[in-house]
């Protein structure tokens, strides 16, 4: 079995942000949990309901193959939470997968991870990624060693592959 990708889930996360992610990485064989800040369930900024699999704390780093940050409005909550900021850090100092699309490199940014990296993410933060000490490249998917980062909801089956890829050389 590969392993456990957590996805970071929050009020009125993007929908396809979350779903496609989940989907593609379920197909390659790994397991996907959803945590959150503490509720039980969240919706979507479109409406779908999404029920958490537990606290973003319920997950050690040590059990997680990676960690997802979508967007939406939720990273502007998430990235509140010293817990979600913790796991960010500890999968990504273990060498383990971080991928991020949209507004989610607001998470990565918070846990401050992002220095030095180059990432790409929506252009409505694209200050925050580059006065985060981050190059920001205009593409549909970036690979930064273990940080994986893509635009907008029309690039996930680039940032699908890239996952995909960057979990492959891990194993």
């Amino acid at each position: 079995m590969p392993g456990t990708i957590l996805i970071l889930i929050g009020p009125e996360y993007e929908d396809l942000e979350v779903w496609y992610p989940k989907l593609r990485l379920e197909e390659a064989g790994y397991t996907v949990k959803l945590a959150g800040l503490g509720e039980p369930h969240y919706s979507g900024k479109h409406g779908y309901p999404c029920a958490v699999d537990g606290r973003i704390a319920d997950f050690p780093a040590s059990q997680l193959a990676g960690i997802l940050a979508p967007g939406g409005w939720a990273p502007d909550k998430i990235r509140r939470d010293p817990e979600a900021l913790r796991r960010v850090r500890e999968v990504h100092e273990a060498g383990k997968m971080v991928a991020t699309i949209c507004h989610g490199p607001w998470v990565l940014i918070s846990a401050g991870i992002v220095r030095g990296r180059r990432l790409t993410s929506t252009v409505g933060i694209r200050d925050d990624v580059i006065n985060a000490g981050a190059e920001w490249v205009d593409a549909p998917s970036v690979i930064d060693g273990n940080i994986v980062s893509a635009r907008v909801p029309k690039d996930l089956p680039a940032f699908g592959k890239a996952m995909i890829e960057v979990l492959s050389k891990q194993r």
